[in-house]
């Protein structure tokens, strides 16, 4: 009888917010698993792309937004190229990505890329030996980007700032 006490009640105004944040396609989903039995990531980890939409599908906002398996997913678009239903899985991904964030949950690794990138207006750092390959391949040790361009990197940062993004990725926020 327990199991039936913790039984959840589908949400579907959830489900709504996932359709009108980008995930359009969420109801068309019929969970045959194709997504998950193409996905490279399933075939490393323990990510299951079709839990993540069947729990989207049934509104379990709390089951999604906090789960460590929303940040499992490459982004490669191998389940929406071989999906059936035509099912735009990573649409799915990164609308609950985004609503996540708008909620404190970020994966630490993506949370350090994405102060990376506000910091510096880059991905990954340039880094001494980068320079050096440069200078030895006859370029510029700094590429022309923002690592060379102090202006355009306070550009950047103030980007950063005015639409909210620096707040969107302060550690443990929730």
């Amino acid at each position: 009888m327990s199991n039936l006490a913790e039984a959840k009640e589908p949400n579907p105004e959830f489900t709504r917010k996932v359709v009108e944040s980008g995930g359009k396609t969420v109801n068309l989903c019929f969970q045959c698993g194709t997504c998950t039995g193409s996905c490279p990531s399933g075939r490393q980890t323990a990510f299951r792309i079709r839990k993540v939409v069947r729990r989207a599908q049934l509104g379990f906002e709390e089951d999604v937004l906090p789960s460590d398996d929303l940040w499992l997913c490459t982004t490669c678009f191998t389940c929406y190229e071989r999906c059936p239903r035509g099912v735009e899985i990573v649409d799915i991904v990164m609308a609950l990505r985004n609503m996540a964030v708008k909620k404190g949950y970020m994966a630490e690794p993506h949370r350090k890329i994405a102060e990376l990138v506000s910091k510096t207006g880059h991905l990954v750092t340039l880094r001494e030996e980068d320079k050096a390959l440069r200078a030895k391949l006859g370029l510029e040790p700094v590429p022309p980007t923002v690592l060379s361009d102090a202006k355009a990197l306070e550009e950047v940062k103030k980007i950063a700032v005015l639409c909210g993004f620096d707040k969107l990725i302060i550690p443990g926020a929730k």
